[in-house]
């Protein structure tokens, strides 16, 4: 169906950015032809590193590559334990099970994100990495993960693939940890035109690992093959798009701030929901939104209504993650999560939503609730 308000708007999107874009295109690919670990490239990651404040990023194929490949590269395998959160994508965990390692699964907390409160508890002989979870904008409290990943030798892979440019205590999502792992998937804050994904770090032996994983482990200076590797490469084609997006991203993220307090506003005072933590209640935090959740006991006749209405909405996750059978996840006991799971729904979020189409998905809701 066609809707009124779409949950993100790719066409509009591309549209604006067009008369930027084809030049670019064209020049990649009818007159340099440019398509793989080229210029473009290494530009791109550049910029990221800058952006980010680290030393080094490596382009990638996936957000999910540059977990496992962080895991791979930390020297995480077969025997070892990964503390992190059932409350996000399965691509988290599945990057801990391919590499070898058993996922030990937390609950999270009021903001969705990982519950520091439990973390040590979790704590074996066996622990090696924490992975927390940046989701929907919001950095996790990095000060106690890092106080406590510092107290029992581990590392700290940051999933930031929700979370490009947020930050805590002036910190931005990515640097903190080991490395940082990002999504440019389209529906990504920074999406390229297919799927990606960068690493930053500010190790260098982990910067050089990851580089030659990315490309079957070949040192290209001496022809080597160095052990067996993946083909991991984020695109050059991508890249060059990428970077004409990556210039716009600061005020994109001001634009989702303020469709965020739209949301704020006109929603406070309707009781029977329960809205993000409130744009800067506290100051440690920076968020980007990413998405923008709400949850509501009533999620489901909520959801049909905004259906009804022409408003697109999204659900992430229906079915806990330690729920589905074959993933052999059953035995954590994840009260929170599953809380989530029933009363979750994501409002649309993205930077070509007028204010307009925010308004009327505030008046939708306020008219389900009767307010």
């Amino acid at each position: 169906m066609g809707y009124k308000v779409p949950f993100v708007d790719l066409p509009k999107h591309y549209q604006e950015l067009e008369k930027e874009l084809m030049p670019v295109i064209k020049d990649v690919l009818f007159t340099r032809a440019d398509l793989i670990m080229r210029g473009d490239l290494k530009e791109f990651e550049e910029g990221i590193a800058r952006f980010v404040g680290t030393r080094y990023a490596v382009g990638l194929n996936s957000g999910t590559d540059a977990i496992f490949l962080s895991l791979l590269a930390a020297g995480i395998g077969k025997g070892d334990e990964v503390i992190t959160v059932a409350h996000t994508f399965v691509a988290t965990v599945a990057a801990i099970h391919f590499s070898g390692a058993t996922p030990v699964l937390v609950d999270v907390g009021r903001d969705h994100n990982m519950n520091v409160d439990l973390i040590e508890k979790a704590i074996t002989k066996k622990t090696k990495a924490i992975i927390p979870v940046h989701l929907n904008g919001r950095i996790c409290h990095m000060k106690k993960i890092m106080e406590l990943a510092k107290k029992h030798d581990l590392a700290v892979i940051e999933d930031a693939c929700q979370s490009l440019g947020a930050k805590f205590d002036g910190q931005t999502a990515g640097s903190i940890g080991l490395t940082g792992c990002f999504s440019m998937y389209p529906f990504k804050i920074l999406g390229g035109p297919g799927d990606g994904g960068i690493l930053v770090t500010n190790d260098k032996a982990i910067e050089e690992k990851i580089r030659l994983y990315r490309d079957h482990s070949l040192n290209r200076k001496t022809m080597e093959i160095v052990n067996f590797g993946f083909n991991s490469r984020l695109d050059n084609f991508h890249a060059a798009i990428l970077n004409v997006k990556l210039k716009y991203l600061p005020n994109w993220i001001i634009r989702r701030r303020e469709v965020a307090k739209i949301y704020q506003d006109g929603l406070r005072d309707v009781k029977e929901i329960t809205l993000p933590l409130i744009l800067d209640e506290n100051p440690s935090f920076h968020d980007v939104f990413q998405n923008y959740v709400i949850t509501c006991k009533e999620r489901d006749q909520l959801a049909g209504f905004f259906t009804e209405n022409g408003i697109e909405t999204l659900i992430s996750w229906r079915i806990p993650m330690h729920f589905h059978k074959g993933l052999n996840l059953n035995h954590f006991k994840l009260p929170e999560t599953e809380r989530i799971s029933r009363e979750v729904v994501s409002l649309p979020m993205n930077t070509e939503i007028t204010n307009d189409q925010v308004q009327y998905v505030v008046e939708t809701i306020r008219k389900f609730y009767k307010k």
